[in-house]
């Protein structure tokens, strides 16, 4: 576990250290948003809800990204393949609170991953047979937290719940056995510059894409990019990489972050309560054409912010609180 926080710690940017250690023991629940009443469509293959993010996925989907401009040379160094499921190897694991553990896979070091800014893989895992026989599967989709430029290995950072399937899975593997992986899966396509401010709302584990987001805009001098997070959870303690996102924002004038928790303690300093219309209006961008605002997060959150989306997975009319404040479906995106 050691070994794996310190070579983790070496391909990242600074005090992700303090981002692992920060945390410590709180609530199961990635945010009161996961308690809220839902139901979703069963998809042809059985598919996990872990964390409560609406992430099933049907295998028809059009999203998978074939890299149709990329050379013969560039497709040879890539790792995943979007037409088939590529088994990757566990290296290690690191807890990194109370119900979120980091698993880092590995795979041929001269190859990139392959994964491009916005967007994630799938993963799929064996669940029993059906009535005629055949395997069934729990399948999931997942955004990588490590560097997509890295060779060799990703990382996940995954919050583990007693009924998540796909999560529980990944909590009983051990060094050595194999997860199925495809993709990439593209989401939002994201190209620098593309709108001069983006406002993020994320809840719990949807930190994640929006992470990539930031990471990819801050690491770019030529991208003037704003970005304004707000961040709900449960307890500062279930603010998955807070120290790492304080530090961004210390050291990039054009990162704000707006922290709201549940449950407050006593020195807490951010908001309390679910995202409001007031933090919509105070720490989002005016709604405008050179705005876009991205939502993730469980499903009662999407619903209460943003709407959720359409039963077939696409985008969806925009309610909630965006709606309220003005944004029209051409400044939204919902992952």
């Amino acid at each position: 576990m050691e070994v794996l926080l310190k070579r983790f710690l070496r391909a990242t940017p600074i005090a992700f250290a303090n981002a692992f250690n920060a945390q410590s023991k709180s609530s199961s629940s990635s945010s009161s948003y996961s308690s809220a009443k839902f139901r979703l469509p069963y998809a042809a293959v059985a598919a996990g809800v872990s964390g409560g993010l609406s992430c099933f996925y049907f295998l028809s989907s059009p999203n998978l990204v074939h890299s149709e401009q990329a050379e013969e040379g560039e497709i040879k160094n890539i790792a995943l393949n979007p037409d088939k499921w590529v088994e990757f190897k566990l290296q290690d694991t690191a807890r990194v609170s109370h119900n979120t553990q980091l698993f880092r896979f590995s795979f041929d070091p001269t190859k990139k991953l392959g994964l491009d800014i916005a967007s994630c893989i799938l993963t799929r895992a064996p669940l029993g047979q059906d009535a005629e026989g055949k395997p069934k599967y729990v399948i999931f989709r997942y955004t990588p937290i490590s560097d997509p430029e890295a060779k060799g290995y990703f990382d996940l950072l995954i919050k583990v719940y007693p009924e998540g399937k796909m999560s529980q899975h990944f909590a009983s593997l051990k060094p050595g056995d194999v997860v199925e992986v495809k993709g990439p899966i593209e989401k939002l396509r994201y190209t620098p510059n593309m709108k001069k401010h983006i406002g993020m709302v994320a809840g719990g584990s949807g930190i994640t894409p929006m992470l990539q987001v930031i990471e990819a805009i801050l690491k770019n001098p030529d991208d003037k990019t704003k970005i304004s997070l707000l961040y709900a959870n449960v307890s500062p303690d279930d603010i998955l990489l807070k120290q790492k996102l304080d530090v961004l924002a210390a050291t990039h004038p054009n990162l704000k972050i707006f922290y709201t928790v549940d449950n407050p303690t006593k020195n807490w300093r951010g908001g309390s309560g679910l995202i409001s219309e007031d933090m919509v209006v105070k720490g989002l961008p005016a709604p405008a054409d050179d705005t876009l605002i991205l939502v993730c997060g469980p499903p009662g959150m999407m619903k209460h912010v943003s709407g959720e989306k359409a039963k077939d997975w696409t985008q969806g009319e925009v309610s909630g609180l965006l709606k309220e404040a003005g944004y029209t479906e051409q400044m939204v995106y919902k992952f």
